[in-house]
């Protein structure tokens, strides 16, 4: 079964009916809610309702400057410009329907107050999803992989030169997968940033073929239980120490730049790409939504909207649309 999109005239009537709450989410059936906007509405109120589904709300734009677009898009999830695209996200969402309307419900906040508490709250809901079915089902679903051998070698390379600290993520046989050893020498590198005036610019960039392949897939379920995951997540965060020397923090990107890989470059003041870089929100697939900031940096940058369709598609962005939609600041 395939979502069709409604004309808004329907969509508003369904939206004021009391139960609409509970007709468009997981538990009931319809995990999407997708309105085709064209014409002009009139003197039609936005629906409350919109902005409390716990499923996630698409708009079918193919005239951007129609009335009722004008009006309405903006209040959506996810804008799309065609059925095929519509067809993309419908897809994602019905096969992982309670983190789709996860991440809907949590981009819709806003930006927070503080960094920290939009990390907060994307560490709880991170947090709740590990405990969930749909995360359940993909880790079960994958090869046993054999017990991780301690690194003989550090995962990063930090090295000061003159008022630079240059950190190199330095797993290239793993594409610099984001483990737990580079989360810990990262947030190490960042603490000491963080609390030394005499470091002028940070410099992260990445060895081997790719800068960061995201989460390193074979430590996923090796938390205790997601209540000690959520406290070590808040505690040991490269994303917090990033943002909080944005000012003065530089990534160079080249490759694949996967899940953590582009959330937490996103932090950065100034993020230079290569032209062989690429960049992919792919949790949703394993039941998750992103878990290392980029519920929070990456709408900082591209709007909450782009980063949903990013995440809900899971499809990949070239470097050239990455700097047209400004999630990078240069091509190099």
């Amino acid at each position: 079964m395939t979502t069709r999109a409604l004309a808004l005239r329907d969509a508003l009537a369904r939206l004021r009916d009391p139960g609409a709450l509970e007709t468009f989410s997981a538990v009931a059936g319809q995990p999407l809610l997708a309105v085709e906007l064209d014409g002009d509405p009139g003197d039609a109120p936005v629906p409350v309702a919109l902005a409390q589904l716990a499923a996630p709300t698409v708009a079918l734009v193919r005239d951007p400057e129609a009335p009722a677009a004008r009006r309405f898009a903006g209040h959506f999830d996810v804008v799309v410009a065609s059925e095929s695209e519509l067809g993309c996200v419908d897809a994602a969402v019905r096969a992982i329907p309670i983190a789709s309307a996860v991440l809907a419900q949590l981009l819709r906040f806003g930006d927070p107050r503080t960094v920290e508490a939009g990390l907060i709250a994307e560490s709880l809901a991170y947090s709740a999803l590990q405990a969930g079915p749909e995360f359940r089902a993909w880790l079960a679903a994958r090869p046993v992989s054999p017990a991780p051998r301690s690194a003989s070698e550090a995962p990063l390379r930090v090295r000061r030169e003159g008022a630079s600290l240059h950190l190199t993520l330095d797993r290239g046989a793993k594409r610099n997968a984001y483990s737990a050893a580079l989360r810990d020498a990262l947030v190490e590198a960042l603490q000491l940033a963080a609390s030394d005036d005499t470091i002028a610019q940070i410099v992260l960039d990445g060895a081997g073929p790719a800068f960061c392949a995201g989460g390193d897939l074979d430590e996923f379920g090796a938390a205790p239980d997601p209540a000690t995951a959520h406290a070590i997540r808040t505690t040991r965060s490269a994303a917090r120490l990033l943002a909080s020397v944005r000012d003065r923090a530089l990534v160079r990107v080249h490759g694949a730049c996967v899940g953590a890989g582009i959330e937490l470059a996103a932090f950065a003041g100034r993020v230079v790409a290569r032209e062989d870089a690429w960049f992919q929100l792919p949790e949703l697939s394993m039941g998750l939504i992103p878990g290392a900031g980029g519920t929070l940096s990456l709408p900082r940058r591209i709007g909450r909207q782009r980063t949903a369709w990013l995440a809900l598609s899971g499809v990949r962005l070239d470097a050239a649309t990455a700097l047209r939609w400004r999630l990078v600041d240069a091509i190099e």
